[in-house]
């Protein structure tokens, strides 16, 4: 990819004379202050990336001029300065990538939504604070599956416990629930998941109170001991490939193309439209199968995951125009929430603002 660097105003020009997609070629010229010339390997990737997932063969983008020595963010993509010209490919290839986990899958499209009917009722419940949280660092190697590694802080396992009271609160909204139910706990194989199950299942067992709520509902608890909470790969971390375990605020090279393109995998990440395949493969192919046996059993089963994984799933299973914008969604540590499954149910979108060194999310 040729590359020509000038100086424009006491800031670089970054112009990479030919970026190449499936679909499309550009000249994407980008304008970046002198202090971050470090990281203009990254920023030319993602903004190359971005013009890429837009649908039309002919684009110009802009944004405002950048006064001479103003002092910008790399990770803010109104920051850059960004003039791009596109022509049409013809004969688009597949996407493929020899580097990504054998459990993460390049798909070309969504997946079909999730029934409109399903027999079992469904929560999200994102874990507590992790250590990598406190370390500000991006947790998704498949080698942390099944560790202890990351796990949660003491404030971690404190959300998990307040955790239970949210979730009886949920179960006592949903108009749905009948004598003779059960609350089964599946969570993702990370530690820190896990951890975060185990939790809040162990203060539903000893927590007085919370028993009498739920008997009052004619619920039971489907696992007597932490020991029987499920585990599904399926419902493991987000994979971020080439940003694994680089600092959080590098999450803003990710979130802003997956608004333009579901099926993206920037740095090797996993895509949007392989969440949610894998999320539907769990409900309809294993959960929603392997639950009914026969009988009329129901279960409220609480889906213990990551951020990005619940984010994605809950726009996902509402039905939403556009499921890449799960970033504006956030689920805070220790959170619960219904599965919806309309779009007027979903919470009130936030700004999607990029990550900050130091911050943890």
């Amino acid at each position: 990819m040729p590359t020509q660097i000038e100086s424009h105003h006491n800031q670089d020009v970054l112009s990479i004379s030919s970026v190449t997609s499936p679909l499309f070629s550009y000249h994407v010229q980008i304008m970046v202050p002198l202090k971050q010339q470090r990281k203009r390997s990254l920023v030319a990737a993602t903004m190359a990336l971005l013009i890429s997932s837009m649908a039309s063969p002919s684009t110009c983008f802009s944004s405002p001029k950048i006064p001479s020595g103003s002092r910008t963010s790399s990770t803010s993509a109104s920051s850059i300065l960004l003039r791009a010209t596109t022509t049409e490919k013809t004969n688009p290839s597949s996407q493929t990538s020899s580097d990504l986990p054998d459990d993460v899958k390049i798909v070309s499209c969504m997946p079909d939504p999730l029934p409109s009917s399903l027999r079992h009722d469904y929560y999200l419940l994102r874990h507590g604070q992790s250590t990598a949280n406190v370390a500000s660092i991006i947790s998704s190697a498949r080698r942390n599956a099944y560790s202890e590694r990351h796990g949660l802080t003491p404030v971690g396992y404190e959300q998990g416990a307040a955790a239970a009271t949210a979730l009886v609160e949920a179960l006592e909204r949903n108009g749905s629930v009948k004598k003779g139910d059960k609350v089964m706990f599946v969570a993702s194989p990370f530690a820190r998941a896990k951890q975060t199950a185990e939790a809040c299942l162990a203060e539903l067992l000893q927590n007085q109170e919370l028993q009498n709520r739920l008997e009052a509902l004619g619920l039971t608890l489907a696992q007597d001991n932490i020991e029987d909470i499920i585990l599904k790969d399926k419902l493991m971390e987000r994979y971020f490939g080439k940003l694994d375990n680089e600092a959080i605020y590098t999450y803003a090279y990710v979130w802003p193309v997956d608004k333009f393109n579901v099926t993206h995998t920037a740095f090797n990440v996993e895509s949007v439209a392989a969440v949610c395949t894998r999320i539907r493969e769990l409900i309809v192919d294993d959960l929603e199968q392997s639950l009914n046996d026969g009988g009329d059993q129901k279960y409220h089963v609480v889906l213990t995951s990551h951020a990005d994984v619940l984010q994605i799933t809950q726009l996902y299973a509402a039905g939403a125009e556009n499921v890449g914008a799960f970033s504006s969604y956030r689920f805070g540590n220790g959170e619960v929430r219904a599965m919806a499954r309309t779009p007027d149910s979903l919470p009130e979108p936030a700004p999607l603002e990029a990550p900050k060194r130091g911050t943890q999310t």
